[in-house]
């Protein structure tokens, strides 16, 4: 059931290499929205942008600075809920700052693994990891469509902003809800699409190849049910301001929040 609430071998290594390509376009395509978003001036200082999310500042300054460069569109780790000793997965974790606020909060007996597909992310978010002392989180390699992980091994997922840049978000939800352990839920932020869109922007250098692979709110809440999700809510629903300043997609992409549970 979706209830919506509005507040507001060689072939495999091939496979991995593809997912890699595109993760880092996708990465390439987010940074080059958010400049194009943010004028002249370029990317958004991180601070600025993540507060500009929800995150708040005293949240901020209780994880490693290397970590606050988020191109999310929310703020999944507020609404999990995370309780202390959950073992939490971080879906397309980045630089690691949802991780970390998630290690905080289940504490020590607790355990957070961050998943990204861009080799330099996980190398970098390890570092800080490692720099900072912060013995329960981890990052590891691997593409959303096959997680480095046991069934049932996970008690809350969560991602920012990712699965909307999977071509096969069916089958990266199935993942999801593999490793998710009975009773576990998945905390979302991700954009969804409300078109049609002109030919213009469907072959915009930016915002095209995004918008190849998006799915309508409805589409992708339908590809979740379809994963064996329960109970799929939608807790948050705005416009994201990233395409307000395009006439071609103002209101025509939001960012929305959702809670879905494995029943």
């Amino acid at each position: 059931m979706i209830n919506v609430r509005r507040k507001r071998g060689a072939s495999q290594r091939s496979t991995v290499r593809t997912h890699e390509q595109d993760k880092g376009r996708s990465a390439r395509r987010y940074a080059e929205i958010a400049a194009a978003a943010h004028g002249a001036g370029g990317r958004p200082e991180p601070v600025a942008y993540a507060t500009s999310l929800g995150y708040s500042e005293e949240d901020l300054k209780t994880v490693p600075a290397d970590a606050i460069m988020t191109l999310g569109c929310g703020t999944p780790v507020t609404r999990a809920r995370l309780r202390l000793g959950e073992i939490v997965l971080d879906l397309g974790s980045g630089g690691g700052l949802d991780a970390f606020l998630a290690a905080r909060r289940v504490g020590p007996t607790g355990r957070v693994i961050g998943v990204d597909a861009t080799p330099e992310m996980v190398k970098r978010a390890n570092a800080t990891a490692e720099k900072s002392s912060i013995a329960n989180v981890e990052f590891r390699y691997a593409p959303i469509e096959r997680l480095p992980l046991a069934d049932c091994s996970v008690d809350v997922v969560i991602s920012n902003c990712v699965i909307n840049h999977c071509a096969e978000k069916v089958r990266a939800f199935k993942e999801v809800y593999r490793v998710l352990k009975i009773g576990g839920r998945m905390c979302l932020s991700d954009l969804v699409g409300s078109g049609p869109f002109s030919d213009a922007a469907l072959e915009d250098k930016v915002w095209g190849e995004w918008l190849a692979v998006a799915l309508s709110k409805a589409d992708y809440l339908r590809a979740i049910e379809q994963a064996g999700f329960q109970e799929v809510t939608v807790e948050e629903e705005v416009t994201f301001h990233m395409a307000e300043n395009d006439e071609r997609l103002k209101g025509r992409i939001a960012s929305i929040g959702l809670t879905a549970w494995k029943k």
